[in-house]
């Protein structure tokens, strides 16, 4: 793993640092505003303000099988992980959710391997093992704080959604990231303001201040500017590197939790939370190097790394 330099460091700390409070501000949210209202409010915005950023930079709007693609992306990053996500919130504490949401570069990995885009690596099974020991430890917690095992069934239903979502990015073909996203963001914000017509939400417009502060954090920090701050690490360091964002946010989101919403954390839930991202750790980012023999010179990939299949790997190494 190469050291980025000064700049790059302070981007990846400003997307843990960002998207840490990311499911913060949307219990906030959920207080006032229907969840799918809420979601799909949030997407559209920033959509129109990522169309606005294309527009005025001369970036290219997907087409083809790119735009497609983008479609499908936002089917399943924005629509169905955030329609499960924001349900499962409005009872799941926050800092479980981020726990859950950690799980996401495993789930990635198990879904690469059925999809046939990575190979099975033993350490990936007993990476995930030692995760599930850990999300076991933290539902039976749950359970007794009176935690419907619903809600969490929701948020792990939006983690595989996302994790789905990253394997979809790797057959399409590659366009403007903000452009994309874009596209994305608005076919996820138009399914989820059709489920919220289909359940009979309320439209609501924000009268508490505390909304407002929560959708504005949401839509700019923790949408645009974060994502924008994720495109510029990811494109000056390497992706898996960038990936540890993932298992740094619960150390910025469960102490947060507890002071601004309250959030219990007890020994049992440190326990499991730890053993869960230990086990991410293991079996998405730890890089074990095996002994080589001069018969094979194939370039060595994380499971999170988007390599390519062996035959596009044998060409990069060439």
């Amino acid at each position: 793993m190469t050291r980025p330099d000064q700049t790059t460091l302070l981007a990846f700390i400003g997307v843990v640092l960002l998207g840490s409070f990311n499911a913060i501000a949307v219990k906030q949210s959920i207080h006032e505003l229907a969840p799918f209202w809420s979601a799909g409010l949030r997407f559209v915005v920033a959509a129109v303000l990522l169309f606005g950023l294309v527009l005025v930079t001369g970036r290219a709007f997907p087409r083809g099988r790119s735009l497609g693609g983008a479609v499908l992306y936002g089917l399943t990053a924005f629509a169905a992980t955030f329609g499960f996500v924001y349900l499962a919130l409005r009872e799941l504490p926050a800092a479980t959710a981020i726990l859950f949401l950690a799980l996401v570069p495993l789930q990635t990995f198990g879904l690469a391997i059925l999809h046939g885009q990575e190979r099975f690596h033993l350490q990936g099974l007993f990476g995930a093992l030692i995760a599930l020991a850990g999300v076991g430890v933290l539902v039976a917690d749950q359970l007794n704080a009176n935690v419907p095992l619903g809600s969490m069934l929701m948020m792990l239903a939006g983690t595989l959604f996302l994790a789905e979502s990253s394997v979809i990015l790797k057959w399409v073909p590659r366009s403007d990231p903000f452009a994309t996203n874009g596209v994305a963001m608005l076919a996820g914000a138009l399914v989820l303001l059709v489920a919220s017509l289909a359940t009979s939400e309320v439209w609501l417009v924000p009268r508490q201040a505390a909304t407002w502060l929560a959708m504005g954090y949401l839509i700019l920090p923790g949408s645009v500017v974060m994502f924008g701050l994720y495109l510029f690490a990811l494109r000056r360091w390497t992706a898996s590197a960038v990936s540890y964002v993932t298992l740094l946010m619960p150390f910025v989101t469960v102490p947060a939790a507890a002071v601004l919403l309250s959030e219990r954390v007890s020994a049992s839930f440190a326990v499991g939370g730890a053993l869960a991202l230990v086990g991410v750790y293991v079996g998405a980012f730890l890089r074990v190097r095996p002994r080589r023999s001069s018969a094979t010179s194939l370039a060595e990939c994380l499971p999170i790394d988007a390599c390519g299949p062996p035959a596009v790997q044998a060409q990069r190494s060439a």
